[in-house]
């Protein structure tokens, strides 16, 4: 076949920016969260239905394979290719909530996580629950089969599939919920019609096939085709719609879902359990199902071991022995009594159980949330620790519940067999479900085959002695497709290849994914981690911190940052200089321009992976010397550098007056056609503000009250403090609530020119960070009196910036630093403001954006629970995120904050609201720009209720 120009050929179908052929991309996207590794000959981002159909026309013209990827979370090998990938997760994440909550009519490129915020207010939650649902998207989840830790077999993706949209390869368009849908399938698809119908007499002639079907999913089985699908439905129609769940988007495109939810109970009870062995533990699954318990989960001596370190775990963890297991459980009811009922149930028959110590419960939402979040985190936490440059394989098998403990010590037996000496073993108790997770390197021939001989063990171990499922939940994938025809035995086999065949006669939709005559496909195109950098070799690029990250619309992702930045290691030691230069420039912009460095990748990620510290570490190698020495003479004179900004400042809006208020903006935007460095001019910026009240107020103690604290206004606030429609500025603003509230004020001497060093920080300068961290603790030191005063700063990033700055301090600096007090204004309004006035005037409706900082800080909580004191209806926007603007970088690649804020912006467009307030002034003017209101600081909220 002679070759084509691909993005040539696509660009008949979609733009050009909806076509992703470079070389960094299809690099990027060669890797989902398993360890299977395809390069992508192009990413195409569809969005609509008419353009899907337009790709499968295209593919079967060129005979180019199709993959189509939402999260990218799937662990089998199945959302990746060597064709055309099709890459679902920012154009298809439609959601409409029907029938007060109990339907939910969801697209593909919505995440788990997203689905279940909107129905919160219904008390209502979809079925499955995987552990990765934060990132999981639903495309994944219903493609897959997705169950999870609550919801066994008859709530899992299946079984609470109402209505199923779908498109298949040939174009054409079908839907459950449309009854003429019914007749015209049976009209235009006779030939794959009459094929369902035929499997479906096959299948209750034949008793012994429709007994194991019928048994096989009475437990947890992704293993091949939905063949109770033959069983539970009577039209092709319907039969045809749940073969595709759990088909792996080997059959169809699924375009659309109405899911029936279920209840989400508000009361929960929560322990971890101990055992004195991993039999004991076994033995308690059955009697606390039969109690009400709704999860139990199951974890292993060695994967307690993995996460016992963490803060918050429980001290009794590291003083269990290696034989010991635990059990993670919950009760959950509508009503308090009704949980209490329940727990005392469990307790009065506790004793029967071999416990290592009494159960102790909690009904705390925070305590409970970490244990969970402990257990989720398990399989990352697993591979973080593994050695640098082996791969972390995650197996999911079942086996019948009165079995499980004889399993597991085989299980082990394996592992030592094979020396994998640091297996762990966890998973969905109640349902039999286990995951083990092993660590090995791919690099000779003799890792390859110690692998494939252990595995083929374990499937015989599985199907022939226990009668089990080789993939309960994470579907077939290439990892065990050399496998389904010996788990499901040759005349099942047969109906599943003869389904794809009628289907899919081209096998050019997610091909070798389930049905694959290559009996060694499992051990082909396997996943290279090789050692890179600290940051890097701890990923195991589950993805979990994807929907996280504010460039993932734009450019790339932190897992995909990584997975860049082990090709280009690969790249180096094969010396290919071509592509490595190539990637290396590539990126530049995708992987360190736009990165906001905002670390909230890190707060998604199980083992705290911050890919914003690496960007930062690499934007410091890369600078020059001379660079470096600017940057040191730039902070050594800061008052100097924020003197001219402020007269930057006032020249833009000098201008603006003169020849209209766009004119800086036009004139900025023009000028970084030619000199891209070049910041971009916000109309929400502001005029500086009056700096008089620091300088008349450095000491204000007319109050005489006996609380004191030291202001320390940002340079940010200093620059562009004051607001539109304002009289005062933010710092006047600040001076009026302490004086309102009897606090006593010391500003901080010699403002000018001090910062938290946040600027040179984010740029990887390190020598002026160090200057100007040094530099702010030692004026903070002086003007707290040696850390007898609290310090307030008025802006959060500095606030997260100045608790973090440790690291560069001088020994001296950080003695005193230990003992400073350093509060963001948020901390100050919350601890020190809120109780002590009287709220006199509450707002009706006010939005919330929650800068990066309170995440991280963790001081989120506070920021809402401080709106809702000071007004009456306070949302927080389900897609509230990272602006993008990470200090001053919005304005150089204000490209980022359009897409950063594009979602949450969207959300809070559909109403009005009485005002829109934040923490950290430049967040804000991204919001402004963005959602065309005027954003404001928290500060004038409580200002103006008291």
């Amino acid at each position: 076949m002679p070759s084509i120009d691909i993005e040539l050929e696509l660009r008949g179908i979609l733009p050009e920016n909806r076509i992703r052929t470079r070389y960094i991309d299809v690099i990027s996207f060669a890797s989902d969260a398993g360890f299977y590794h395809l390069v992508p000959k192009a990413v195409v981002q569809p969005v609509s239905e008419e353009e899907i159909i337009s790709l499968f026309r295209w593919s079967h013209q060129h005979a180019i394979p199709l993959v189509f990827r939402a999260g990218g979370t799937s662990l089998s090998g199945q959302s990746i290719t060597d064709g055309i990938l099709v890459d679902l997760s920012q154009h298809w994440n439609k959601i409409k909530i029907e029938e007060s909550g109990d339907l939910v009519r969801v697209q593909p490129g919505i995440t788990g996580a997203m689905v279940n915020a909107y129905l919160k207010k219904y008390k209502r939650k979809i079925g499955p629950d995987p552990s990765s649902i934060s990132a999981a998207m639903m495309g994944g989840i219903l493609s897959n089969n997705s169950s999870g830790m609550c919801c066994g077999v008859a709530l899992n993706s299946y079984h609470t599939s109402k209505y199923i949209k779908f498109i298949l390869p040939d174009g054409k368009t079908f839907s459950t919920e449309s009854q003429s849908d019914y007749n015209r399938f049976q009209a235009e698809c006779k030939e794959l019609y009459k094929t369902l119908e035929e499997v479906q007499l096959q299948i209750i002639a034949d008793k012994s096939l429709y007994n194991k079907i019928r048994r096989k999913y009475q437990t947890k089985n992704t293993v091949g085709y939905s063949l109770n699908a033959f069983i539970d439905y009577t039209h092709p129609l319907d039969i045809l719609a749940h073969l595709l769940i759990g088909a792996e988007g080997t059959l169809a495109f699924i375009a659309e879902a109405v899911l029936q939810t279920v209840p989400d109970y508000p009361y929960k009870s929560t322990a971890l359990l101990y055992f004195p062995d991993i039999f004991a533990a076994c033995e308690a699954i059955v009697p606390l199902t039969n109690a009400g318990a709704l999860m139990v989960e199951l974890m292993d001596r060695a994967s307690i071991h993995s996460v016992e370190h963490l803060p918050g775990m429980p001290a009794i963890v590291k003083t269990l022995p290696e034989s010991a297991a635990a059990l993670l459980i919950e009760f959950q009811e509508n009503s308090l009594e009704q949980l209490e009922a329940r727990v005392r149930n469990f307790l009065s028959s506790a004793s029967e159980l071999t416990l290592f110590n009494d159960p102790v419960f909690t009904n705390d939402p925070v305590e409970q949330d970490f244990l969970w979040q402990v257990r989720k985190g398990l399989f990352p936490a697993v591979g973080a620790v593994r050695a640098s440059g082996t791969t972390v394989i995650l197996e999911d098998i079942a086996f019948p519940v009165e079995k499980l403990g004889a399993a597991i010590l085989d299980l082990h037996s394996l592992f030592h067999k094979y020396q994998y000496f640091n297996a762990i073993i966890f998973g969905h108790a109640k349902d039999g479900n286990i995951h083990f997770v092993v660590t090995q390197s791919f690099s000779t021939p003799e890792e390859i085959t110690r692998y494939d001989r252990f595995l083929r063990e374990v499937v015989a171990l599985v199907v022939e002695k226990y009668g089990g499922t080789l993939k309960a939940e994470h579907g077939t994938g290439r990892n065990m497709a050399p496998f389904v025809e010996t788990e499901w035995g040759g005349d099942a086999y047969e109906i599943m290849k003869k389904i794809k065949q009628a289907i899919d006669p081209q096998l050019l939709l997610n091909p070798g994914v389930i049905i694959n005559e290559d009996d060694q496909v499992h051990i082909k195109n396997l996943k290279d981690l090789p050692s890179v950098e600290e940051e890097v070799d701890r990923c195991i690029e589950c993805g979990y911190c994807e929907h996280k990250c504010p460039s993932r619309d734009i450019t790339t992702t932190p897992r995909r940052r990584i997975v860049i930045r082990r090709a280009l290691k690969k790249l180096e030691v094969e010396g290919d200089k071509k592509n490595y230069n190539l990637l290396l420039n590539q990126y530049q912009y995708d992987g360190l321009d736009t990165c906001a460095v905002d670390g909230l990748c890190a707060t998604a990620c199980p083992v705290d992976i911050n890919t914003g510290d690496l960007v930062k570490r690499l934007r410091r190698e890369n600078h020059s010397a001379s660079a470096n020495k600017t940057a040191l003479f730039l902070a050594k004179n800061f008052k100097t550098i924020e003197w001219a900004a402020r007269a930057a400042l006032k020249t833009g809006f000098a201008i603006n007056q003169v020849f209209g208020k766009n004119a800086m903006f036009i004139l900025t935007k023009g000028m970084k056609k030619l000199l891209p460095a070049m910041p971009l001019w916000s109309n929400h910026m502001s005029y500086p503000p009056r700096l008089s009240v620091l300088r008349n107020n450095q000491q204000n103690s007319a109050n005489n009250g006996d609380s004191t604290v030291v202001y320390f206004p940002a340079c940010i606030s200093r620059m562009l403090g004051s607001y539109d429609g304002k009289k005062k500025n933010l710092m006047e603003t600040f001076m009026s609530i302490c004086n309102k509230s009897g606090i006593n004020v010391i500003v901080l001497e010699n403002i000018s020119g001090s910062c938290c060093s946040q600027i040179f920080s984010s740029k990887g300068f390190n020598d002026a960070y160090t200057f100007t961290a040094n530099d702010i603790v030692g004026r903070l030191w002086k003007t707290t009196n040696e850390g007898t005063l609290p310090v307030v700063i008025d802006v959060s990033s500095c606030a997260y910036t100045l608790k973090h700055i440790h690291p560069v301090l001088t020994e001296e600096n950080k003695n005193r630093f230990d003992r400073l007090t350093i509060m963001d204004s948020v901390d100050f309004l919350h601890d020190e403001v809120m109780e002590m006035v009287t709220v006199k005037h509450k707002k009706n409706n006010i939005v919330l954006h929650p800068v990066c900082s309170l995440q991280k800080m963790k001081t989120q909580q506070k920021f809402v629970r401080l709106a809702n004191h000071f007004a009456e209806g306070v949302t927080v926007p389900k897609y509230a995120g990272c602006c993008g603007m990470a200090g001053d970088r919005g304005f150089l690649f204000p490209e980022l904050i359009a897409s950063a804020t594009n979602p949450e912006a969207v959300e809070v467009n559909e109403k009005k609201y009485n005002g829109y307030y934040s923490s950290t002034k430049t967040c804000e003017i991204a919001m402004s720009d963005a959602v065309k209101e005027n954003y404001e600081s928290i500060l004038y909220l409580v200002d103006e209720a008291i």
